[in-house]
């Protein structure tokens, strides 16, 4: 067995560490500089650059007309008229006879509306003449009455003949009988006397009062007289506004048809401005349109214009008309969904552990992972796909986390402008699933058709044979540049696989990485893992140098492809001292992940990991160490 010895020694001076490994085989001795080996990339898909000046001939004509037609189509104010036409104009033909139905209704509707009006209206001027005839007739004879009756008594008044007086001969004569009577009866004259002066007395009374009350009644009635008169005029005055009424009445009675024509009029015209409202509303487009924050009008010049007409282009294969057509789509789409504003709404935290963004890859893109095993929860399941409903918001959710990455990326061609996914397949719902089936088959749809060339590559991983039937089937939707994006790995591959793109500082520990989360120790300034090569049936020691007293180390080692045996101890530098054992003896796997650890050396030493690989295989050892901040 061949043993590599692998000195690590670090200088701690102003917090820069110096490292030199010194690889010893027998008695051959070689001072190497240790450094990450060149990962093999897959050569199944390039990501093609997005300066103009690299295009070919072909792909250069087809953004200058696909910018051409999009510079037309915004200045035009026709982004969307077109495909708004076609809808109204099927509207139109589906509708005609029965908005024609519906207009002859209603003016049949209003023609007897009018008729039952008119006659309503002719019934009561019937009424209303009679009742005004028969009052009428009956106030002109109390009026004639009342003034033959006035005029009587005024005429008593002046000739003094109010009531009625004896002649001189009817007076003569009472008063010779009187004179009869007296003489006949002297004794009883002087009663006779007295009995008549207050008969004269009471007569004289009784005229005075009647003389008053034939006053007062004159006054009454002489102020009804005038009543009436004014109460006549008014009546007078209303009669002509009804006549006026009847004649208005009797002109529409004639022209009833008119009447019915002007309110069709009236009711086509008021239709006709809420079309023309609407067909405002479609054709008007926002001259400064953008789509992911970048302008689309190509006469700005905005550099990030081309970047992503150029994805759809690539997603259509250059074809404009197709491109073109594309693009509106996902406006549409944007706007149906209301996609632009996604960001800004709470959708929940309870699917966070089923898609988020982490890390970067090789080559800059970040990185979406998708834990499918999450959905396998029963509860989870149901609140997330138990219905139409629910699918819609996970669907509204994972755009929603399409957005935010889109927002780390740099829409330049200098810039970064594309996603790596990671999806986890394992213990993920199967195919008895139909919930799980229709979500994915609309997202798969829904993410290719309006976010173009947005993922660079998809890695799936841990992925269970049932799976290869399920993407034989779906896998027909998807284009055959999608198709060469995507990396599948067995469980057994997947930390294998993922180093091929993904740094294993920037690869979670639970896929073998060195990535923690919320880690406060270890970050991008402390530069990249060291890597080793573990040939077969060897074993190689890692020394960390540890010159001064009371320094705390912190150190993280992973092995791909795991299986190995391995230990930590601190060996002082002083003969005479023991050694320390920092860690026991034992076999690394899959299971246990990566190993992190610290020590505090007590005196000046190493500290030594060691590492045996007894299989027939290689290995590969990635690890990093550093002294911690918070060392005392």
């Amino acid at each position: 067995m061949t043993v590599e010895v692998i000195k690590a020694e670090v200088t701690v001076s102003n917090q820069d560490e110096k490292v030199k490994v010194v690889e010893e085989v027998g008695d051959v001795k070689k001072d190497v500089e240790v450094k990450p080996e060149a990962v093999e990339k897959s050569s199944s898909f390039k990501e093609e650059s997005n300066f103009v000046s690299d295009l070919k001939e072909n792909e250069k004509k087809a953004l200058t007309d696909l910018k051409a037609k999009l510079e037309e189509a915004i200045l035009g104010n026709s982004l969307f008229k077109k495909e708004e036409v076609k809808v109204v104009e099927v509207v139109e033909e589906a509708k005609v006879e029965e908005e024609e139905k519906k207009d002859e209704e209603k003016i049949e509707c209003v023609k007897e509306e009018v008729e039952e009006k008119v006659e309503e209206k002719e019934g009561e001027k019937v009424e209303e003449k009679a009742q005004e005839e028969g009052e009428g007739s009956k106030k002109a004879v109390e009026k004639k009455v009342l003034n033959e009756w006035g005029l009587k008594i005024k005429g008593a008044f002046k000739g003094h003949n109010l009531f009625k007086k004896k002649s001189k001969k009817e007076v003569e004569e009472k008063e010779k009988a009187e004179e009869k009577e007296c003489e006949e009866s002297k004794p009883e004259g002087e009663a006779v006397v007295e009995g008549k002066v207050e008969e004269v007395v009471e007569l004289v009374k009784t005229e005075e009062c009647e003389e008053k009350k034939a006053e007062a009644v004159v006054e009454e009635e002489a102020a009804e007289v005038v009543k009436t008169e004014e109460c006549e005029e008014k009546k007078a005055e209303v009669v002509e506004e009804v006549a006026e009424v009847v004649k208005t009445e009797e002109c529409e009675e004639k022209e009833p048809e008119a009447v019915v024509e002007e309110v069709a009029e009236v009711v086509k015209a008021e239709e006709c401005e809420e079309e023309k409202k609407v067909e405002e509303e479609v054709v008007i487009v926002d001259k400064d349109i953008s789509l992911w924050g970048v302008p689309l009008l190509p006469s700005k010049a905005d550099e990030g214009t081309d970047v992503v007409l150029l994805k759809f282009l690539r997603a259509r294969d250059f074809k404009v008309n197709e491109a073109f057509e594309m693009l509106k789509k996902t406006l549409e789409w944007r706007k149906e969904w209301k996609i632009d504003s996604i960001l800004d709404e709470d959708l929940g935290s309870d699917l966070s552990a089923a898609a988020y963004m982490s890390g970067v890859d090789r080559e800059g893109h970040p990185i979406c992972y998708n834990i499918f095993g999450v959905l396998n929860d029963e509860e989870l399941y149901q609140k997330t796909f138990g219905s139409e409903e629910k699918r819609d918001f996970f669907l509204r959710w994972r755009f929603q986390l399409m957005e935010r990455g889109i927002q780390k990326l740099e829409l330049k061609p200098s810039g970064v402008t594309s996603l790596l996914q990671v999806t986890d397949l394992k213990n993920s719902p199967g195919l008895a699933k139909k919930e799980v089936r229709l979500a994915v088959k609309q997202a798969l749809g829904v993410l290719q058709d309006n976010y173009p060339e947005f993922v660079a590559r998809n890695i799936l991983i841990n992925v269970p044979f049932w799976y290869y039937a399920f993407h034989a089937v779906f896998s027909t939707k998807l284009t055959q540049r999608t198709k060469s994006k995507e990396v599948f790995a067995r469980p057994a591959k997947v930390t294998e696989t993922l180093i091929k793109y993904i740094p294993v500082e920037e690869i979670p520990i639970q896929y073998g990485g060195l990535k923690r989360e919320n880690d406060y120790e270890f970050s991008s300034e402390d530069g990249v893992a060291s890597e080793l090569i573990l040939k077969a049936s060897s074993t190689a020691t890692i020394e960390i140098p540890a010159p001064q007293t009371g320094t705390t180390f912190i150190w993280d080692i992973t092995v791909l492809g795991w299986d190995v045996k391995y230990k930590e101890e601190f060996i002082p530098t002083e003969e005479g001292s023991y050694d320390i054992i920092v860690q026991k003896g034992k076999t690394l796997s899959a299971a246990e992940g990566p190993v992190r650890n610290t020590f505090r050396n007590p005196e000046a030493g190493k500290i030594v990991l060691t590492i045996e690989n007894c299989s027939s295989k290689k290995k590969k050892v990635f690890y990093r160490h550093k002294v911690k901040k918070c060392a005392i």
